[in-house]
């Protein structure tokens, strides 16, 4: 098909491409060792970090990359950079690591901090999601035909709330806002998954939200952010500001809320997430 922004298509073989790079490695009892942050890496998360870093370069030049197997870019000079691409060449390496298929390759397009269109692939199955704000989102596999997708904005009857969380990651805070919702909202169905499908799953209507009230990364979120917002969905704060991607000192994230943007529970989600 003919996607809407020019750059989508290449982008979308590229993280294919990426995830064949990792499959070799993928329950083979790959090494495994520790970054500065005590964060695991394996060799399958560089193999994918040098495939897209090299596809990137050659789509673009001009287009800085901030990659998280090459993040060690000074705060000065990504506050220079306009437009850049913001990359996770294996996002869930926790999961690859004990052998689950929860792990994806994120790719995502950013202007002025702003997500233009994201790409998530799971090299497992071929699967692919793409979207961006304002261009629609799709989910498509290996060979066939992308299909369009769209968040879900009302329970059908007999339907369950369903909120989607990481299998690894929790707060007290968290815990806080899944009981409130309850109290709300009836009986959750909660729905565990790893790396960025999470935010997947609600853009394709397979569940209504996923709050995060705990540390994350801007790259483990920009791409799935992208391919939600293309859904109809959104991200915010806390504040119920949109989620950006400025060029501050730290990469990591701000807690976050994703989410249908015209759900009707949306301003007692986020009474409940400041609580």
């Amino acid at each position: 098909m003919n996607f809407p922004h020019p750059m989508m298509a290449s982008v979308i073989e590229l993280a294919l491409q990426a995830g064949d790079a990792i499959l070799p490695f993928w329950r083979t009892g790959t090494a495994v060792t520790a970054k500065a942050d005590d964060s695991p890496v394996t060799a399958a998360d560089l193999a994918a970090h040098h495939v897209i870093l090299a596809g990137l370069t050659a789509l673009d030049p001009s287009i800085p990359v901030l990659s998280e197997e090459d993040a060690n870019i000074p705060q000065d000079v990504r506050a220079g950079w306009q437009r850049w691409w913001l990359v996770d060449p294996l996002d869930g390496t926790k999961e690859f690591i004990s052998g689950s298929e929860e792990f994806t390759v994120n790719i995502a397009l950013i202007e002025n901090g702003q997500v233009v269109f994201g790409v998530v692939s799971m090299p497992t199955n071929g699967r692919f999601y793409v979207g961006g704000t304002g261009l629609g989102a799709w989910r498509g596999d290996k060979g066939g035909s992308p299909v369009a997708i769209k968040v879900r904005e009302a329970l059908a009857p007999g339907e369950s709330f369903t909120v989607v969380a990481s299998r690894r990651h929790s707060s007290p805070e968290q815990e806080r806002l899944l009981a409130g919702l309850s109290a709300s909202l009836g009986e959750l169905q909660l729905t565990s998954i790893g790396s960025s499908l999470k935010f997947c799953l609600v853009a394709e209507g397979a569940a209504d939200c996923y709050p995060r009230l705990a540390l994350t990364s801007q790259w483990d979120t920009a791409a799935a952010q992208g391919v939600l917002e293309g859904a109809g969905g959104e991200v915010l704060e806390l504040s119920g500001e949109p989620f950006s991607y400025p060029a501050r000192e730290s990469l990591l994230n701000t807690f976050f809320l994703a989410l249908p943007a015209k759900a009707a529970w949306r301003e007692k989600l986020l009474e409940l997430a400041r609580a």
